[in-house]
C-alpha cells in the first residue's frame, strides 16, 4: 500500500478563526477537500464489493489481529456531511486521534462514530458514537503543533480483534527506527478507491526532525513532532489523518498522523505526526 498523507491545519485562535496563510505547504481544508469525498468513495466501493488486494501499492492489506487497536472514524460534521479519519484505542473508554479530525479552519465535527474490529468503515465491527472530544489546549491551526486530541468513549469490550495499544514514553528520538503506518487512506495521489477501502499498512522509517524541518520549517516541526521518510513510494496518504504510527520493534504508539505536503503523497516529502511520547502524560491524565 502507499499510505500517504494530505492533512489540514486546524485549531483555535483567541478571538476566532483566522485566514489560512497563502504560502502554507500543508493542505488546510481536510474535510471538504479530502475527508468528505473520500467517505463517499469508500462507501460506494464497499457497497460494490470490488476490492482487489493485489492492487495495493507500496505496502499491503492489514489483518485485524495486526492492528486490534485501530479505530476507523466516520465523522459527522455540523453541516451534516460525513468525513473520515483514523484513531487508536487506549483504554476501554479512551481513544486518540488528530485534533484536526475534530476541527479545521473550515469545518467542525459534531460527532465521531468509531469502528473497531473491522477492516471496513461502513460495515462490520463494534461501533461507538461520541461527541466528547478534547483537542490539546495548545493546538495551533497555523503550525500544526500539538495536533492531538483525546476521545472519551462509551465502554468498548476487548476481544481478539479489539485491544488497546501502549503509549511510547521517555526521551527516545526514534530517528532511524522502523515503524508501521496504517489506515484507510488512498494508495496514491488520485488513486482509485477500490484499492484502499480495506485497512492497509506500510513499513516506513522515522527521520530526524531537522531533516523534516528542511521541508516544513521549525515553526511546524518542533519537539512534539515526529516525521517519516516517504521515499520509495511508501508512507501515508489522503484520509489517514489521526491514525497510528507504531514502533515495529515493540508495537508501541509513537505517532498520530498529522500532516503531509500539499503537493500530494508521491512528491517524496516527509510526513508528520504528533510525537506520542511528548503527550503521554497529557493523555494518561485524562484516562
Amino acid at each position: 500500500m502507499k499510505l500517504l498523507v494530505a492533512f489540514a491545519l486546524v485549531g483555535l485562535v483567541a478571538g476566532g478563526v483566522i485566514d489560512a496563510p497563502a504560502d502554507s505547504v500543508v493542505e488546510l481544508d481536510y474535510h471538504n477537500k479530502i475527508g468528505i469525498p473520500l467517505a463517499a468513495r469508500l462507501k460506494a466501493a464497499e457497497e460494490a464489493l470490488d476490492f482487489d488486494g493485489s492492487r495495493i501499492v507500496g505496502g499491503g492489506a492489514a489483518s485485524l489481529e495486526q492492528y486490534p487497536f485501530i479505530g476507523g472514524m466516520l465523522i459527522t460534521l455540523t453541516t451534516g456531511s460525513t468525513s473520515v479519519c483514523g484513531s487508536s484505542l487506549l483504554t476501554n473508554t479512551r481513544g486518540v486521534t488528530a485534533a484536526h479530525c475534530w476541527r479545521t479552519l473550515f469545518s467542525q465535527a459534531n460527532s465521531f462514530t468509531i469502528v473497531y474490529g473491522s477492516t471496513l468503515l461502513f460495515s462490520g465491527g463494534t461501533r461507538v458514537t461520541t461527541s466528547d472530544v478534547e483537542p490539546h489546549a495548545n493546538y495551533n491551526m497555523l503550525t500544526l503543533v500539538n495536533d492531538i486530541a483525546i476521545i472519551r468513549l462509551p465502554w468498548v469490550n476487548y476481544s481478539n480483534t479489539v485491544q488497546p495499544i501502549a503509549l511510547a514514553s521517555g526521551n527516545t528520538d526514534y530517528a532511524g527506527t522502523l515503524a508501521w503506518a496504517s489506515g484507510w487512506g488512498l494508495t496514491s495521489d488520485g488513486g482509485s478507491i477500490t484499492t484502499a477501502q480495506f485497512l492497509s499498512h506500510v513499513q516506513v522509517q522515522v527521520i530526524a526532525n531537522n531533516v523534516c524541518a528542511a521541508t516544513y520549517g521549525t515553526t511546524t516541526v518542533q519537539g512534539t513532532t515526529i516525521c517519516i521518510a516517504t521515499t520509495g513510494g511508501r508512507g501515508t496518504c489522503s484520509g489517514d489523518s489521526g491514525g497510528p504510527l507504531t514502533n515495529a520493534a515493540n508495537n508501541e504508539l509513537i505517532g498520530v498522523t498529522s500532516f503531509g505536503h500539499r503537493d500530494g503523497c508521491q512528491v517524496g516529502h516527509p510526513a508528520g505526526f504528533a510525537r506520542v511520547s511528548e503527550f503521554a502524560f497529557w493523555l494518561q491524565s485524562r484516562y
